[in-house]
């Protein structure tokens, strides 16, 4: 037996506790990671909401978020695509800033369009797709949810960061112009 695998530290249980735990770290890091690289580097997008609800008494004050976005035309995609698939949807502004979706992609755009990844959550009748861009929640300081869900919907806009590679991740809620609410990266 070599002398290294005889060593006290390799069999010592202070070094098998703190590899798990940094193993635990880093699986709780990478997601953190990722949204701040997402805040950094990507391009703001601001998003039409529809209806939006309060808050869960379990997980603390929080607005629901429905982007318009999460219904979208699919055209022959609908049929090319199921539930979890991943999906790209390219996203143009009008003529007041809010950007709308113009068409559903099975692949990342190549030709340098702005898009969102989702991922398929249903069939909504026809040609239109439900999507899920991971954007349905804003959690919000104690009270003031309620406040916002009483906003008139379209009033309120969601500025999102969306990076090269169509991660997104919430920037702020806005109002007339106004920021509500300013997300951290955490």
């Amino acid at each position: 037996m070599s002398a290294a695998l005889r060593s006290p530290w390799l069999r010592s249980p202070w070094l098998k506790w703190g590899l798990v735990a940094l193993i635990q770290l880093a699986l709780v890091a990478l997601p953190l990671a990722e949204r701040l690289h997402v805040h950094a580097t990507g391009s703001e997008v601001t998003l039409a909401l529809a209806p939006i609800d309060p808050r869960d008494l379990l997980r603390g004050d929080y607005v629901i978020l429905n982007p318009q976005i999460n219904v979208v035309e699919a055209g022959d995609l609908a049929d090319r695509v199921h539930q979890d698939d991943p999906v790209w949807t390219v996203l143009e502004a009008d003529g007041e800033g809010i950007h709308r979706a113009v068409a559903l992609l099975d692949a990342a755009p190549d030709d340098g369009r702005l898009a969102i990844r989702g991922r398929v959550r249903g069939h909504r009748g026809g040609q239109r797709l439900a999507v899920d861009y991971g954007l349905d929640a804003f959690f919000v300081p104690e009270g003031q949810g309620l406040d916002i869900e009483r906003m008139p919907r379209d009033r309120v806009r969601l500025v999102v960061a969306v990076s090269a590679g169509g991660a997104a991740a919430p920037l702020r809620l806005m109002a007339d112009g106004k920021v509500l609410l300013q997300d951290s990266a955490f």
